[in-house]
């Protein structure tokens, strides 16, 4: 089994696949072999895999989103490892589940930061607001991606394998200078122990107690400072497009999502008439 499953994160890898995308690949897969207990996959039928994928669902186990990436985790392993093209597309689920992104308001996120007193920590979640960075990128900043002469942050390589430039806010400019004298990071721009690269576990756990301080009720993760940043920009009239290409998102579609937040925002939209 332990072959196959390295063959198959060994084509992820080469097909450019990201690492969260093989991480998630491959404990499906390994599960999926746990489960027949297969030590010749060649010998599973895909009326197998319907019903083992039937039976997850049955038993509330498994989300429409995970079950799309067990079919295509499976699916690709049986394509590019035994080139084996198995007839299961039936068996993605219909319709993705539509969840909305969990959104703070801007007296929120200033309760948040204002509860951090460690440096370093506010210096990282304020710039995850700030440009609407992942958690991966965050933690991937280099101090050459700092743009001062343009005021912008080059994020290399994020998902989507396309760079892409941020903007760099004044404020965010001013509470970087005094970390970086402070803390004086030499390659990472926020760096760990022994110089080495912060952790994600580190930064949503610096985030979970920041919002248990401000005594904010939402259940948020640290995406919700990237989900509030898009939305922030679409309620004062930014083109979505022009968001799109910040956030880094592929299609228009991934982007829209946060318009179906904006709605309660209509209220509060005046007629030109009012402002003469």
């Amino acid at each position: 089994m332990e072959a196959y499953i390295e063959q198959f994160a060994a084509m992820l890898k080469t097909k450019r696949y990201s690492y969260k995308t093989i991480k998630t690949y491959t404990n499906a897969l390994k599960q999926f072999f746990i489960f027949f207990k297969l030590e010749n996959p060649e010998s599973v039928t895909p009326k197998m895999i319907e019903n083992y994928i039937c039976q997850k669902v049955n038993e509330n186990s498994l989300s429409a989103s995970y079950q799309k990436q067990l079919v295509g985790a499976i699916k690709f392993f049986y394509r590019e490892v035994l080139n084996t093209e198995l007839p299961i597309d039936h068996i993605y689920p219909k319709c993705k589940e539509t969840k909305l992104p969990v959104v703070l308001s801007h007296e929120e996120i200033k309760k948040i930061f204002d509860s951090i007193t460690n440096l370093k920590h506010k210096a990282i979640i304020t710039g995850l607001y700030s440009g609407g960075l992942r958690l991966s990128e965050i933690i991937n900043l280099k101090i050459n991606d700092i743009d001062v002469k343009k005021m912008t942050l080059k994020i290399a390589a994020g998902k989507g394998k396309k760079d892409r430039e941020v903007m760099l806010s004044e404020k965010y400019l001013l509470l970087l200078r005094e970390y970086c004298r402070f803390h004086r990071p030499k390659t990472w721009l926020f760096e760990g122990a022994d110089n080495k690269q912060y952790s994600t576990r580190s930064v949503q756990a610096i985030f979970t107690k920041a919002l248990q301080a401000a005594k904010i009720e939402k259940k948020a993760t640290v995406y919700a400072l990237r989900h509030s940043f898009a939305m922030h920009l679409i309620e004062h009239g930014t083109d979505i497009h022009f968001v799109q290409e910040l956030l880094g998102h592929e299609s228009i579609k991934t982007t829209q999502i946060y318009t179906h937040l904006t709605d309660h925002s209509k209220a509060k939209i005046k007629s030109p008439l009012d402002e003469l």
